[in-house]
């Protein structure tokens, strides 16, 4: 049996959420109960079957058949997401707990029955003309409500199947959604040891920005070593989902493997082309420099891997109570507005962040929308470093944007990722600013050295984990590619990415393997460096005129995603399908690399 160092304790209690908001507990009769309502409103729904298509010369009649198909579509969601969410929530807490990963795969394949039986809704819809539709708005006006989620819709008409081939698919979907949960399980219950210990991937991760170097470099190999034991389950949970998207993708006329998420995005793949180019073309400029500048400063010619997220000194980082935490991330959001503040807050005051790292508690950080009707719930491991400031004030940064959309009803508030990352990154930024503010000399240094570092992992970091998923899907075309082969691939494109002052020394190789957006969201990560670039526009707006900005922002955010990215930002006079528009964020990204040079001297 596999010991587990107890998770480091903070001097106070670290809050759990309670989920019995949505439910009581896994016995709870509700989840049956709205499950049996979803159906039934599904049946509800199916009565209008082929009518859409039937009523398409009578304006009026297919204005208010829109009108009533969505918004019973919106009610059938809301019940699926909440029974879901409850499982997914409860089961990222307890990983290490059979009977709540059983009660999420149950549900996930009870949900997929129900949506089946809507499926025939977005196929209809797809059938008929523009001219139709606009129609329809002007013959009963409260369909016109939908048209932002109805564009959505429509932007996959031309790659949608057979009425037949997509029920087959959600079908199936319970079953192919089993390959994520067998990378999530094997991530949670991996263990590096290192020494007398075994750490969990999230302390070993953490423990990589630890101050002893000897600590660092013994969590770096632990966990070198425990992925690669666990690496032919990994590549394998790749290389499977890899190939079924391959196979859809192929079946629905995609032009190339990120084309999907660039569509469901609502953004054209040309502007994040733009995107990867500009950030490309300054990695000399950002990483590299970056990191020459930081081996320099630690006295070395080049930094191991191990050391790339290091303190610069080996003094103890300073450590944050929950309550600092907190105080911090409030102050900055009320230097916004006080409405920001007031939203934040009430995930304080409430049961709804669960921040105690525990044993079978998943890694990594979120906030979960679960469905318009509900309240958010955010999601993290507090070990009171810097860091977990930042990822506190980040989470709340969607949980209020979440709130702030909720309004819209839940197929609107739903935001595309190029715009979700918007509120989460502006919330760090206002909390790194204040803690800038209020740092001097040395300290001041070390802040900068942070923020440095979380852009680069924000942008080159994920522009780098961007070409290697465009890479690895490309050469799997071919055929399946081995865990030493998805290795190789990885050295070259993280190294290309990090530059010659980082050494990627033996055991790097198998870091792909615990980068969970890989398996669950393919393509996903761009959003986080079109996000940081995009706040880092904003932001720059806001220091013009803070007063104008404020509900200038608010508004953006509430707009939910009833906005295209480029409507969306279209009042603050920015672009960002234009290539410059991104080289602009990444020179304030260098300007802070120059003051940080600027300070060593």
């Amino acid at each position: 049996m596999t010991v587990r160092t107890p998770v480091p304790k903070v001097a106070e209690a670290l809050p759990e959420w309670r989920l019995d908001d949505l439910y009581a507990g896994r016995d709870d009769p509700r989840l049956e109960a709205d499950l049996k309502s979803a159906l039934g409103l599904a049946a509800d729904l199916s009565r209008l079957k082929g009518q859409f298509i039937d009523a398409r010369a009578n304006a009026e009649r297919l204005g208010l058949l829109l009108a009533e198909g969505v918004g019973l579509y919106e009610k059938i969601g809301n019940l699926l997401g909440s029974t879901g969410a409850f499982a997914a929530l409860a089961a990222s807490t307890a990983r290490d707990d059979p009977a709540w990963a059983k009660l999420e795969g149950d549900l996930r394949a009870k949900s997929s029955a129900v949506a089946s039986e809507t499926l025939f809704l977005t196929l209809e819809i797809n059938q008929l003309e523009e001219w139709e539709i606009e129609a329809a708005f002007k013959g009963a006006p409260d369909a016109a409500r939908w048209r932002p989620w109805l564009r959505r819709v429509r932007l996959q008409r031309e790659h949608e199947l057979s009425s037949d081939l997509e029920r087959l698919l959600i079908d199936r979907s319970p079953a192919i959604a089993n390959w994520s949960r067998l990378h999530d399980e094997t991530l949670a219950k991996l263990t590096a040891k290192v020494g007398k210990e075994s750490l969990t991937l999230s302390e070993a991760l953490n423990r990589l920005s630890d101050s002893d170097p000897a600590r660092r470099k013994a969590a770096a190999t632990g966990l070198a070593s425990a992925l690669e034991q666990n690496s032919s389950i990994l590549a394998l949970c790749f290389n499977t989902l890899a190939f079924e998207k391959q196979v859809e993708d192929r079946w629905r006329r995609f032009p190339d493997p990120a084309a999907p998420r660039h569509l469901a995005n609502e953004v054209d793949g040309e502007a994040v082309e733009a995107l990867v180019a500009a950030v490309t073309e300054a990695y000399p400029a950002l990483s590299h420099r970056y990191y020459k500048l930081k081996a320099k400063a630690l006295g070395k010619k080049a930094l191991d891997y191990w050391d790339r997220n290091a303190p610069l000194d080996q003094a103890p980082p300073r450590r944050y109570s929950w309550e600092e935490a907190k105080a911090l991330v409030l102050e900055s959001y009320a230097q916004l507005a006080p409405t920001f503040a007031n939203r934040a807050r009430r995930f304080f005051d409430q049961p709804w962040i669960d921040a105690a790292p525990r044993a079978g508690k998943s890694s990594g950080a979120y906030s979960h929308p679960v469905t318009a009707d509900k309240h958010p719930y955010v999601f993290m491991n507090f070990m009171g470093e810097r860091r977990d400031v930042l990822t506190l004030a980040h989470e709340l940064g969607h949980a209020v944007h979440q709130t702030l959309a909720q309004p819209l009803g839940s197929l609107l508030a739903d935001t595309p990722l190029t715009l979700a990352e918007t509120a989460s990154i502006f919330g760090e930024g206002l909390v790194f600013e204040r803690l800038l503010a209020e740092a001097k000399g040395a300290e001041r240094r070390m802040l900068l050295a942070g923020r440095i570092e979380d852009g680069l992992n924000t942008v080159v970091r994920q522009i780098a984990f961007h070409q290697f998923e465009t890479r690895f899907h490309a050469l799997r075309m071919e055929g399946e590619l081995s865990p030493k082969q998805i290795g190789a691939l990885w050295l070259e494109v993280m190294g290309a990415s990090l530059g010659p002052a980082v050494k990627l020394n033996a055991g790097y190789e198998h870091y792909w393997a615990y980068v969970s957006h890989f398996v669950h969201a393919p393509f996903y990560v761009y959003a986080y460096a079109f996000g940081d670039l995009l706040v880092s526009a904003l932001m720059e707006k806001r220091r013009e005129d803070p007063k104008a900005f404020a509900p200038l922002y608010e508004a953006l955010l509430a707009a939910g995603g009833s906005k295209t990215y480029v409507e969306a930002l279209s009042p603050f006079g920015l672009d960002p399908r234009e290539k410059k528009f991104w080289a602009q964020g990444c020179t304030r990204l260098e300007r802070l690399v120059d003051e940080f040079e600027a300070l060593g001297d």
